[in-house]
């Protein structure tokens, strides 16, 4: 395999993270004396980032409160996040072959995810795959992040990619996005979280279980 770079997402793509999510959600909503939602509801709400899921939580079943009772309940989410990051969470069927298969043919493997490095970084490490990827950026590795371009691009620094094709893998719009802005191929999986099926979403590639993306990118 020619020099080659794959970026991968994290929740939704690499790995299932919506039952702990889900269990984080619930369990922010009741301190705030909010109903609870239920997760296939909060599958459609990740993407974006602790904050903005927790956010778009308290709209959905009231409303946002003021900022200063906010920002108490995302510190309410994080603690109890950062406590049960991997309870529920594992990576999705055919991840580990895939990325064993790529590191064996010299591919630089990296994670873009717009979950914070500090919450992404641990939970890599719980499930044993932060072990094939040269790099790992969240959504406050930089001052921008999924859709912009700019989070692509130094995510691809830090891989030290400096030639040869780049694929983004990912479930949803931000990732197909942030694709098409950094001028590389998306890959789009059928699994993930995104609300609007992810054909309509314009990836240059889709697939519907792991086992097909190895032979995919030899293909290309």
């Amino acid at each position: 395999m020619q020099e080659i770079a794959i970026i991968f997402d994290l929740d939704g793509t690499l790995v299932d993270t919506a039952p702990d999510l889900h269990d984080a959600l619930n369990h922010t909503l009741t301190t705030a004396g909010r109903d609870t939602m239920d997760i296939e509801h909060v599958q459609g709400l990740i993407g974006h980032g602790a904050r903005a899921l927790l956010q778009r939580g308290l709209s959905a079943t009231g409303g946002m409160p003021e900022h200063e009772r906010f920002e108490e309940l995302v510190a309410v989410f994080f603690a109890y996040y950062q406590d049960h990051l991997s309870d529920r969470s594992k990576p999705y069927d055919g991840v580990v072959a895939a990325l064993e298969a790529f590191q064996d043919e010299g591919a630089k493997l990296g994670v873009c995810t717009n979950k914070s490095i500090g919450f992404a970084k641990p939970l890599l490490n719980d499930l044993d795959l932060t072990r094939y990827f040269t790099a790992m950026t969240g959504g406050d590795s930089f001052a921008v992040k999924k859709p912009d371009a700019g989070h692509i691009t130094g995510t691809l620094d830090l891989m030290g990619h400096s030639g040869g094709k780049a694929f983004m893998i990912g479930d949803s719009i931000n990732d197909i996005k942030a694709a098409q802005n950094a001028g590389i191929p998306s890959v789009a999986v059928t699994f993930g979280y995104t609300e609007t099926p992810v054909q309509e979403l314009g990836p240059d590639h889709i697939i519907d279980h792991f086992n097909e993306l190895f032979p995919l990118i030899k293909s290309l």
